[in-house]
């Protein structure tokens, strides 16, 4: 492993862990902590695209997958007031999705990466992040998949309410998708700064 990679690693590891961790808890009615520190994964995807090229960064997000599986199995095993703090579905949900959204970002950003500087990050995260947020949603809570885990009851997950409370009438886990894929959205923006100033400090200047 080249140690100029290791911080990359670090940093998507800690994201990982500390998301699953927040996602416990809810910040409002439609979110949870985790929607505010779950995204950092793409800044940290696409900086060690930038920077070190896709190869790296698919490294990155294979550590990253390794974490989240561990602590998804870790959280299985953890008994909460209405059982396991993790799911099976929200494990496979979880790990799937992540995989998924960010080999795609991987992909778009070097497909992209000769254009303007920001076009790539940009492009990459939102396309990664509408993924990412349609499969974990899905698989974790829609009744059409609850034969993946019969024994887990997310039947709360399909009460019908209106869409984020104001919108036309939806399951609840709709509701948590679209508040969760538009904190995603925003954050993708937001992450053009830090994405723009780390990118200069890493790489070498010419003269």
């Amino acid at each position: 492993m080249n140690r100029t990679h290791l911080p990359g690693i670090l940093a998507m590891a800690a994201i990982v862990v500390a998301s699953n961790i927040l996602v416990q808890f809810l910040f409002g009615q439609w979110l949870t902590w985790g929607a505010f520190t779950y995204p950092l994964a793409f800044l940290v995807t696409d900086v060690m695209n930038r920077v070190y090229g896709a190869g790296p960064a698919r490294r990155v997000v294979f550590t990253g997958f390794v974490v989240g599986v561990i602590c998804s199995l870790i959280g299985t095993q953890i008994m909460g007031e209405f059982g396991p703090l993790v799911t099976i579905r929200i494990a496979i949900g979880s790990g799937l999705a992540f995989l998924t959204a960010q080999l795609l970002d991987v992909a778009i950003f070097d497909r992209l990466r000769a254009g303007r500087w920001w076009r790539a990050p940009l492009a990459s995260t939102l396309v990664g992040s509408s993924v990412d947020t349609a499969l974990f949603f899905t698989i974790a809570f829609s009744a059409s998949l609850s034969f993946i885990e019969p024994a887990s009851d997310v039947s709360w997950a399909g009460e019908i309410l209106p869409l984020l409370g104001v919108g036309p009438m939806a399951p609840l886990w709709v509701s948590l998708a679209v508040a969760d894929w538009m904190v995603k959205l925003s954050l993708a923006l937001v992450a053009l700064v830090p994405f723009r100033i780390i990118v200069g400090a890493l790489t070498p200047r010419t003269t």
